[in-house]
């Protein structure tokens, strides 16, 4: 057991839940954010099963208020690695053209994606250890154009540049985790099983040099090349 503590959004399925196993694994206190209770409980109970004891925070991440009475409730002491990784894509992917985007959806996807995550990592900020980690999940299709991603790749773009002002501005180590493709509601089923890159998230916070990580992205890469 650590007295370690990971804040985790988007802990309801896909990345967040799979992250948060590993942590409650290596013994991480774990606590968990989303928007849904139900959903929050099957991951408290995975996390309980891998050995944790997870506090769960019913949170809207695009009200930071919430936020803010979610860390406050939650956080037992200080927090030492915070994962945003609440994100929002209201189409399959590559069925929907930025220039058929639906308004209401692009500003669906903002206000998760990049407003959401501003707010948490601001927030989060002060019940941080000025050693603590921010590791914000994002994917090539921030940086490569993609055919059908909506205002999605943008908003993941917007993302890594929030991350990048953040390294630049705070004490706390911010950076960018890439795991590749990896299968959830975002990408439709297809890609890497989320558990098997669970382990690249918890490689970030404790192994990663500080220097490679912040306002830097990681990806598989780095993290075979470190742990192989």
């Amino acid at each position: 057991m650590t007295d370690r503590t990971v804040l985790i959004t988007g802990a309801s399925g896909g990345i967040g839940s799979a992250v948060a196993e590993e942590f409650a694994a290596a013994g991480w206190q774990t606590v968990l954010c989303g928007r849904s209770a139900d959903a929050l409980a099957v991951t408290a109970e995975a996390v309980s099963g891998a050995g944790g004891t997870p506090v769960t925070h019913e949170v809207d991440v695009r009200d930071e208020t919430e936020v803010f009475y979610a860390l406050a409730e939650c956080v037992p002491e200080t927090l030492d690695v915070v994962i945003p990784a609440a994100a929002t894509i209201p189409h399959a992917p590559g069925e929907r053209p930025l220039d058929e985007d639906r308004y209401e959806d692009v500003r669906t996807v903002l206000d998760t994606n990049v407003y959401g995550l501003f707010a948490v990592i601001r927030e989060s900020l002060a019940f941080m250890h000025p050693e603590g980690r921010v590791l914000v999940p994002s994917g090539s299709v921030a940086r490569e154009p993609t055919p059908g991603m909506g205002m999605y790749a943008p908003s993941k773009a917007a993302a890594e540049a929030i991350a990048r002002g953040f390294a630049a501005d705070v004490d706390q180590t911010v950076g960018v985790v890439d795991p590749g493709v990896v299968a959830t509601d975002l990408t439709d089923g297809k890609g890497r099983d989320p558990a098997d890159v669970a382990g690249m998230f918890r490689w970030a916070a404790l192994e990663c040099p500080p220097a490679d990580l912040d306002g830097e992205i990681v990806g598989l890469r780095e993290w075979k090349q470190a742990t192989r």
